[in-house]
């Protein structure tokens, strides 16, 4: 029982990641039903951002909670821009078309930014380590073993994910969001910005990218520039499994997946990520839309 409790901390943390990242794939899916497969790299983006602004202003020095926190911003802030301005490049002109055209641009995208990244003489192909952002303390209730650094990431990811669906449900933004997901056309005879609208969506959904990956690195920091590509498969598929266009099926769906990635783990790592495509064919079987979402009518 004890090792169950204490793996299911370690999948908590892991799924508050995933459950951050999954929010962007089903925020953009939400506004203009497009797949954007290089949202992943958004997570790589933020944590490089973090690791360069440390290195750059505090010089690998361990730095408190809240200078953690503003570095943790600032990263989803630049990341958040450079989502506004991929949207505006790569995707708007593509926005009328058969929306597979969209899918192939994100792939693009992907692996344009993977090679760029590699490309570029400061960041480069090999491994880079992430600083520690903050000092550990290890604690324990009995014989569970807490980490500092994890709770701090679950309570802020819930507090972060808590706010983002006040946001969208209370908001002028964000029923303007709403309205965009159910009837673009319609949005904008009534005066809704629908530019504007789907920008901001990219940008929060990359700046929530940012931050799962400012949070990924904190806790495993080995930084590549192609580790955006299997987290944002998981990523993924975690909204696939809440319910694609659902915020709270984003987040169910990523605490799903880090548990069930950790408890396979600790029996056989070689099996979680595949065990991850196995529950999610399962789940589309008993229940195609998601635990949360609802079917999806065509209009013809």
């Amino acid at each position: 029982m004890e090792k169950f409790i204490q793996l299911l901390v370690y999948g908590l943390q892991l799924g508050s990641i995933y459950a951050l990242l999954a929010i962007g794939y089903t925020m953009v899916f939400g506004i203009i039903r497009m797949i954007n497969m290089a949202h992943g790299d958004f997570l790589m983006m933020g944590a490089y951002a973090a690791f360069f602004i440390v290195s750059l202003i505090f010089r690998d020095q361990m730095i408190g909670p809240a200078v953690a926190l503003l570095v943790i911003l600032a990263s989803a802030g630049v990341t958040g821009m450079i989502g506004v301005g991929v949207e505006r490049v790569a995707y708007k002109p593509l926005r009328n078309r058969p929306k597979i055209s969209s899918m192939i641009a994100a792939i693009g995208v992907s692996l344009f930014t993977q090679n760029f990244f590699r490309a570029i003489p400061f960041i480069g192909p090999n491994p880079r380590t992430f600083p520690k952002l903050m000092k550990d303390v290890l604690f324990f209730i009995g014989p569970i073993q807490f980490s500092l650094v994890r709770i701090v990431v679950i309570i802020l990811s819930v507090i972060i994910m808590a706010i983002l669906y006040v946001f969208v449900m209370k908001t002028t933004m964000g029923m303007e969001m709403r309205a965009v997901s159910c009837d673009k056309d319609a949005s904008s005879l009534m005066g809704i910005d629908v530019d504007r609208t789907i920008s901001t969506t990219f940008f929060i959904g990359a700046g929530l990218a940012a931050i799962s990956g400012a949070f990924y690195a904190n806790s495993y920091p080995v930084l590549t520039v192609t580790m955006g590509a299997t987290l944002g498969n998981k990523a993924f598929i975690a909204a696939v499994i809440g319910g694609i266009g659902d915020i709270r099926g984003a987040m169910l769906g990523g605490f799903i997946m880090g548990i069930i990635e950790i408890m396979i783990s600790s029996v056989y790592s070689e099996l979680a990520y595949g065990i991850s495509f196995v529950f999610l064919i399962i789940i589309l079987l008993m229940k195609p839309e998601g635990l949360l979402g609802k079917p999806m009518v065509e209009k013809v």
